[in-house]
């Protein structure tokens, strides 16, 4: 059955050209979102003021656990979704229209860019824009300044290390990282790496 809506028709990965007739609703929302980013990132909120002005952000209430460090910027908002646990650190970008979801006990380092829209490759339609949704499963932890490339999910308990650019999934419990990020090791094995260390430092002692 055909999407009804423009933001439907947009979610559902549908290119959307900015002469669309429906465009003005895109535009209202993310002008909606720009202000209320502005109210977040000006001035000191405290962790329950922050969580409120997120709310009304995404219009998802968030759990009473949820953290996060303007400042913050998002294009617009009502596509964010996040679980128990989740922790976002400073600088942060969310571009949200193709929909993100981060799971419980996400880790989300500072300057971090999750970016669900893109501009197709033909000249005479760039100026139009497709998304995908980009997931964050749990327990999955992103260093800080990786750019996550929209379609892409990260697996449950995965790293992605600092500066990343992730173009394609990232399996469950993996280690990953470079431009693009590509499979370093396996969560097993950095800790099995971790506690030949510790044991090697503790005969020292």
């Amino acid at each position: 059955m055909k999407s009804t809506t423009i933001l439907e028709r947009e979610k559902n990965g549908e290119i959307i050209s900015l002469d669309d007739p429906e465009y003005g609703t895109i535009a209202r929302l993310i002008t909606k979102a720009q202000k209320l980013i502005a109210e977040i990132n000006t001035g000191y909120h405290s962790p329950d003021e922050t969580r409120a002005l997120f709310t009304r952000l995404t219009g998802v209430s968030v759990d009473a656990s949820f953290w996060m460090l303007p400042p913050f910027y998002t294009d617009f908002g009502k596509n964010i979704r996040v679980g128990k646990n989740v922790f976002i650190n400073h600088g942060c970008e969310f571009m949200d229209r193709g929909g993100i979801t981060l799971e419980d006990n996400v880790l989300i380092g500072p300057k971090v860019n999750l970016v669900t829209i893109n501009h197709p490759v033909d000249p005479a339609q760039r100026r139009s824009t497709w998304c995908a949704p980009i997931v964050i499963k749990k327990n999955a932890w992103l260093g800080a300044a990786v750019s996550v490339m929209p379609g892409v999910t990260i697996g449950e308990n995965a790293i992605v290390a600092a500066n990343s650019v992730v173009t394609k999934d990232v399996a469950d419990n993996t280690i990953v990282g470079g431009s693009p990020a590509r499979f370093i090791k396996t969560i097993d094995e950095a800790m099995a790496a971790e506690q030949r260390k510790a044991a090697a430092a503790e005969a020292l002692v």
